[in-house]
């Protein structure tokens, strides 16, 4: 096999043929997936029906599909139903959120969310069946225990992040995404390797009967698009 100058071994190429589609074809694919995706909102109020775990690991198979930094994949999806690991992650982030709502955010970040009627309170943390945490990996440990740099961490992991949304969406079910400040808690709960760091905190389930959401509009095309 080929390799680089340092020796690492250059991965095989194979063929690859997307699949092709009249121009009127691609531009109704393109609207029907932008009207579905339009569709999807974060949902706070979840139902307690049950999720199969199959399934919650075809979505994360689907998350790791995302690009990544020379192809790291540097995530983590923790699978979380515990109910006793629920509810410790739901006291120890309506700790932080607390003191975030009650002291730690700034008066413009308080107005911004008051429309959305979000408090300290996170109750979901234990009704949803799953709660799905993503960690980035800031560098690989090695089998031998070295440690190998990962590149484009933040960015990498967001795409993942993103990817797992939109399968979550197409399969039928509802998130939301949480960011207590700081996360080190989940990191402890979880048991989670020094290389690892919590990144992201995804409920996942069904919505609870009657949900509702805040009625918001996304920007129009020209505030979100430059054409040159």
């Amino acid at each position: 096999m080929d390799t680089m100058p340092d020796q690492v071994p250059i991965h095989p190429f194979i063929p690859y043929t997307p699949p092709h589609y009249p121009e009127s074809e691609m531009l109704a694919r393109a609207r029907a997936f932008h009207a579905y995706m339009d569709t999807r909102r974060s949902v706070r109020d979840f139902s307690d029906r049950p999720v199969p775990v199959e399934l919650m690991e075809t979505l994360i198979m689907s998350a790791s599909t995302a690009p990544s930094g020379a192809h790291k994949q540097p995530w983590t999806f923790c699978l979380v139903s515990d109910p006793e690991i629920k509810r410790a992650i739901r006291i120890a982030a309506e700790e932080e959120e607390r003191a975030s709502y009650e002291g730690r955010m700034p008066s413009e970040w308080l107005e911004d969310l008051a429309p959305l009627g979000t408090d300290w309170r996170k109750p979901f943390l234990e009704t949803a069946p799953w709660l799905v945490v993503c960690f980035k990996q800031n560098h690989t440990i090695l089998p031998d225990g070295s440690k190998r740099k990962n590149y484009y961490v933040n960015d990498s992991v967001g795409l993942a992040c993103g990817f797992f949304l939109a399968a979550v969406h197409h399969a039928g079910l509802v998130s939301l995404t949480h960011t207590p400040s700081p996360m080190d808690f989940l990191s402890k709960i979880l048991q989670r390797p020094e290389n690892e760091r919590p990144f992201l905190l995804m409920p996942v389930g069904y919505p609870a009967d009657g949900v509702l959401v805040p009625d918001l509009k996304r920007k129009e095309l020209e505030a979100v698009c430059v054409k040159y």
